[in-house]
């Protein structure tokens, strides 16, 4: 079925184009490793190529193609490429795109090893990094060297929902002959399709809201144009960070309540959000929906809604923060995000400890930011629920530096 005039609700639905031969309509798990050939000739026309024929399921896989070409016609690229986990996405891009001697501009405020990984692992192979408040576009033009060849920004921003205008990078990767990738896991195709502004790759955490039950690790590479898409794809085969069947199966269901699971947890997150703007222990609350957004306007006209994730600081700095984390009841204190359930972290000491403390300190990952991760409970209980464990916190300055000075 050809999708192009469907609404999108209805493009999540049927999306990807498979056909099975037994009337299936949900697509199988072809749990194989290997596939036979019908001949030695359609063997060798396999692996040079010219026979769109399986081989071995980290090459490819008929189940795992289903969920690529469901995700690409989603995000508008050429092509998809499926991967085990977000990590091992974002992986095969930097593996792709950089080589000794290379540079990338990220953004600082990105999920904490996506930028960790370039600071102490690609570094050790003469690639340079440079992470900068992407929000403020001449920050990147002030970050771009000679020997640049990436840049990579995260739009709502981990953890601080900054927002980076895609359309602006774009013009400015064309005009320095750089890959524009972006990290599209807060909002999901649902709500933003970097592709349509400019960018070249688009990376998601499956794990995230695109799957949306917390039960599988995810990646997906999604490529604007197709030379780009048979570089990456060779990259991912090479270094074997293929997704599985199983893994697969379970995305290509979740994604088909993509549209109805967002719609519910935006609206929650927009009265939550309201409503810890005006709650007495809150200092500030960063939510794209909210005016006082300082990227309102540009979530407005690159976005299709605000998202589901909240940061919010307290008065009361870490102290209060672990007290609030301590006792919520109905939020669940993990990490990952984009679930039916809502889930609460802290930042500064769970995902994004291992970014350095002046590495945090620009980024603005604060020892009081709380990262919440908004559900489809029913609304009142999740405020319910913040407002009596607010209610427990003390306005006290504590930071981790000072705690960790306490027990040296």
């Amino acid at each position: 079925m050809k999708t192009d005039k469907l609404g999108y609700n209805s493009k999540l639905i049927h999306s990807g184009g498979f056909k099975d031969k037994f009337g299936s309509i949900n697509v199988p798990i072809y749990q194989s490793s290997t596939f036979e050939f019908e001949s030695a000739e359609e063997g060798a026309r396999c692996f040079l190529g010219e026979s769109d024929g399986y081989i071995y399921t980290r090459i490819g896989n008929p189940t795992i193609k289903a969920l690529e070409n469901c995700i690409a016609e989603l995000e508008g690229g050429f092509g998809a490429i499926g991967a085990s986990s977000g990590m091992g996405a974002i992986n095969t891009v930097y593996f792709s795109l950089l080589s000794k001697g290379d540079h990338i501009v990220s953004s600082d405020a990105v999920y904490g090893p996506s930028r960790v990984i370039l600071e102490d692992h690609y570094s050790r192979f003469g690639i340079e990094s440079t992470f900068v408040n992407t929000s403020d576009i001449e920050n990147i033009k002030k970050a771009i060297k000679p020997n640049t060849k990436v840049l990579y920004i995260e739009t709502p921003a981990n953890p601080t929902i900054d927002i980076t205008d895609i359309s602006a990078c774009a013009k400015i990767a064309k005009a320095h002959g750089l890959i524009l990738v972006v990290d599209n896991t807060f909002s999901s195709p649902y709500l933003q399709r970097p592709i349509e502004f400019g960018a070249d790759v688009v990376v998601h955490s499956l794990t995230k809201f695109i799957n949306g039950h917390a039960d599988i690790v995810g990646g997906m590479i999604i490529v604007k144009e197709q030379n780009l898409y048979k570089k990456i794809r060779s990259m991912m085969i090479a270094l074997g960070f293929n997704m599985d069947p199983h893994q697969a199966y379970l995305v290509l269901r979740g994604v088909r309540t993509l549209g109805v699971r967002m719609d519910r947890a935006q609206e929650n997150a927009m009265k939550i959000a309201e409503h810890l703007e005006n709650h007495p222990k809150v200092e500030w609350v960063k939510y794209p929906g909210l005016e006082s957004h300082p990227q309102h306007e540009l979530a407005k006209k690159q976005m299709d809604g605000f998202g589901a994730l909240i940061s919010f600081g307290l008065k009361g700095g870490f102290t209060a923060g672990k007290t609030l984390m301590n006792n919520v009841k109905v939020a669940i204190l993990a990490v990952s995000l984009g679930g039916v359930e809502t889930l609460i972290e802290h930042p500064a000491s769970m995902t994004h400890s291992k970014v350095s403390a002046e590495g945090k300190r620009q980024a603005g990952i604060t020892d009081g930011l709380v990262r919440y991760s908004v559900g489809i409970e029913d609304v009142e209980d999740l405020i319910n629920d913040l407002d009596q464990a607010l209610a427990l916190t003390e306005n006290s300055c504590e930071t981790i530096v000072e705690k960790e000075a306490e027990l040296v």
